[in-house]
């Protein structure tokens, strides 16, 4: 994995915060993480609570940024072998000071289909175009990382292995399927999950267990819990990226909203998701902020509404994440939702502003059926 530059001063990170909630800013990309942990935590080094005069200030906030579903088949193909096919997506999704996507296939050129409609599958080249998108981290626990069998799982495993961004959610057991990615950001200490909880094929028949290979499975949600609640001792800011929801469904299911209670009360600060292929409700739960889904982003349907699509942008008061976990109020201070949508070319981009604002609108109307609050408490 590469080495990330140093976040830098709080100057360059204010024109990343710029901007309203329908309109991108068009100031370069965010930089990128200060470093990038493995597949398995290490323990974080204390942050000195007063620098040196020379040292650089810590910024007061940080951002986080999330789309939703990516897949690289049929005439999507060619942005799998082109390191800059996605590179209109820094100035949206890579703009954060830390990107987050679910990549929805498998990573191999070989293995047999398994019984399922659909199959999705790219090579490892297309790791690198993700990069080019200034994406830092991708979930892989979702109903389409094993769609190649056995041959396909060893493969994305071998990619893993050597891919310029960290992947979450899937693992040779569930040891390293369950480990969180580690990221400092402006000295937020920084861990990040992914888990499966749509009940196809794949979760019957390829979840990760103590001796074989697989995807993190969320149902039973006990083994989820406990890495999260171990994460919460030990990082200022826990991320869970689930796959979940029913298909072409806006609102979430009751196994959804007792998921998020659950990850919640664990010490999950962030908890987002997709599947639906559908823009659902997003706000806050208790201290966490959640989202039940971010729809399609690099995807190969093109009208409405399986094109609505979007960027989750989300501000963390970065001093009182660095400061205790113990904590009576969500540390996500705001968020922004930067509608788009998906072109013939499968890539999302920002629409005029009348099409931005209806999208938005509708946005905030989802949020109706989830129980989730618009603003903290």
């Amino acid at each position: 994995m590469s080495q990330r530059p140093a976040l830098v001063a709080l100057a360059a990170l204010s024109v990343v915060l710029a901007g309203c909630a329908n309109a991108v800013g068009s100031g370069p990309p965010s930089p990128r993480p200060s470093s990038v942990g493995s597949s398995a935590p290490a323990a974080p080094t204390t942050t000195p609570s007063s620098p040196s005069p020379t040292a650089t200030p810590l910024p007061a906030t940080i951002t986080l940024a999330f789309g939703g579903d990516i897949h690289f088949t049929d005439y999507l193909a060619p942005l799998a072998a082109d390191p800059e096919g996605l590179a209109s997506l820094q100035s949206t999704l890579g703009a954060a000071d830390l990107s987050m996507a679910n990549l929805e296939t498998a990573i191999t050129t070989g293995g047999r289909q398994i019984p399922k409609e659909f199959h999705f599958r790219a090579p490892a080249s297309a790791l690198q175009s993700l990069a080019g998108a200034g994406i830092d981290v991708v979930t892989m626990a979702n109903n389409h990382g094993v769609d190649y069998g056995p041959t396909g799982l060893a493969d994305t495993l071998a990619a893993k292995r050597t891919s310029p961004i960290p992947i979450v959610g899937i693992g040779a057991d569930a040891t390293e399927a369950f480990a969180p990615a580690t990221f400092t950001v402006g000295g937020v200490r920084i861990a990040v999950f992914g888990a499966d909880q749509v009940f196809d094929i794949t979760l019957a028949q390829y979840h990760a267990t103590a001796t074989t290979g697989g995807v993190a499975a969320s149902s039973p949600v006990t083994r989820l819990r406990e890495a999260v609640a171990a994460a919460h001792r030990r990082f200022d800011l826990v991320v869970v990226y689930l796959h979940w929801g029913d298909d072409y469904q806006s609102c979430p299911r009751s196994l959804d909203t007792s998921t998020a209670r659950t990850l919640e009360a664990a010490g999950a600060d962030i908890v987002v998701g997709s599947h639906s292929h559908r823009v659902n409700g997003a706000g806050w739960l208790g201290k966490a902020y959640v989202d039940y889904g971010l729809g399609n982003f690099v995807w190969w349907r093109s009208h409405e509404p399986d094109s609505r699509s979007g960027v989750l942008t989300l501000t963390v008061d970065a001093a009182a994440a660095r400061a205790s976990r113990d904590r009576s109020r969500s540390v996500v201070t705001a968020a922004r939702w930067t509608p788009m949508l998906i072109g013939s070319d499968g890539i999302p981009a920002v629409p005029d502003p009348t099409d931005a604002a209806r999208l938005h609108s509708l946005w905030a109307q989802a949020r109706g059926c989830s129980g989730l609050a618009a603003r903290p408490s």
